[in-house]
């Protein structure tokens, strides 16, 4: 293109071309890498003015039943942020059934503005991490199995412990590792190759589907609602996973020349899988975590936070870095190609076993196709800010 451009137009129309090309991202922020804070105002927040912040507050109140049942004096966050979950006491003491109460701020922004200080976060050098894209799965499903329902959706087994390591070494907070007791020793669990291959579980079918593509995909999503054969419907959520590390099989089929690198989604891999139904076993047992599931019952779906998520609103994070409860202030460039950006605040309410970074989020798109399409290509650099509630209001 440009020897084209040099022919046709000279050095000068070059020139000009060149300085108009968009520079490549700036490489995402390691996962090993540690979050930085720096104190901003609200208008180094673009298109902090343009979001509509209603639904924000439904959200950001479902948080703060958690955050204030905690201790006041438990830290949030890191220590060195000097805030507690009692500094919420404030903000969340102005929420009520999901609004705001009557009071002195009128509409979200000025009671955003008033109760937080928004924080650039870095690490190191970098300002841009990867975001991608979840939502409620749709499946189809009958709670006994037949020729037509054979896969099926496990509940947590008996005899699966999950350890929550931040509760013997604040070193480990966030980490955690699950397993089975054997003689005295917690021992790992089965992959979910040895899952799938019938090995004896104590664990009992939630409900059976009838693609196990779609139940795959279930697994990594977290949550679904499944439409049962007698008409009513079934919404499902993670109860427990079995403490294997997470591994995206997209990488597998780009290793192995079966999906170039730049068409990777989740609409390409599940055409693979669904093209290749002989073969696809083989490459979803690769992915060696495999998750268990509760029936849902009123509001949902539900985060890690065991919070309902709300839909445009939610953003999963890696909670060894970002505290649940966390507004983030996002400002993600083209995440899918009919939106060129996304700004706009959300909540940390949720987690997954491949969000892991300082700067890594996973945008909760809610229920139905175009969710499902949304987050499906859904893979874009940005950049997020923390609000943190101002100590001493109240």
């Amino acid at each position: 293109m440009k020897n084209h451009l040099l022919l046709l137009a000279g050095l000068l129309t070059l020139s000009a071309c060149a300085s108009a090309i968009t520079p490549p991202p700036a490489p995402y922020a390691p996962e090993d890498a540690a979050l930085t804070l720096k104190p901003v105002t609200f208008s180094d927040l673009p298109g902090w003015n343009r979001d509509d912040l209603n639904d924000v507050i439904t959200a950001l109140g479902h948080s703060c039943t958690k955050i204030m049942a905690q201790d006041p004096s438990k830290p949030f966050g890191d220590p060195a942020w000097n805030v507690e979950a009692g500094s919420w006491a404030g903000a969340c003491s102005h929420i009520e059934n999901g609004t705001l109460r009557p009071g002195p701020f009128g509409e979200p922004r000025a009671f955003f503005e008033f109760f937080f200080t928004p924080y650039e976060a870095t690490a190191g050098d970098y300002k841009q991490g990867l975001f991608t894209g979840y939502y409620e799965a749709a499946l189809r499903g009958s709670r006994t199995p037949s020729a037509t329902y054979t896969t099926a959706l496990l509940q947590r087994p008996d005899d699966l412990i999950m350890v929550e390591l931040g509760d013997f070494r604040e070193s480990l907070k966030g980490q955690r590792i699950a397993g089975r007791v054997v003689k005295g020793n917690l021992k790992p669990f089965e992959t979910r190759a040895e899952i799938e291959s019938g090995k004896p579980l104590a664990a009992k079918p939630l409900v059976w589907v009838n693609d196990p593509v779609d139940a795959f995909f279930l697994h990594i999503q977290g949550s679904g609602r499944v439409l049962l054969d007698d008409g009513s419907e079934m919404r499902v959520g993670y109860a427990a996973q079995n403490g294997h590390v997470y591994y995206a099989i997209g990488r597998e089929l780009v290793k192995r020349g079966l999906i170039a690198k730049e068409d990777v989604s989740m609409q390409s891999i599940r055409s693979w899988l669904e093209a290749h139904p002989e073969e696809a076993p083989e490459f979803m047992n690769l992915n060696p975590s495999y998750v268990f599931f509760d029936e849902i019952k009123g509001a949902g779906p539900l985060g890690a936070q065991n919070v309902p998520l709300t839909a445009g609103r939610s953003l999963a994070v890696d909670r060894t870095k970002v505290p649940y409860g966390t507004p983030l202030w996002l400002d993600i460039t083209a995440p899918v190609p009919t939106i060129p950006t996304l700004q706009r605040l959300v909540i940390a309410q949720d987690t997954g076993g491949a969000i892991k970074g300082p700067i890594r989020g996973d945008y909760f798109w809610g229920y139905g196709e175009d969710a499902e399409h949304n987050a499906g290509l859904m893979k874009a650099p940005g950049r997020y800010w923390l609000l943190l509630p101002r100590v001493g209001l109240d």
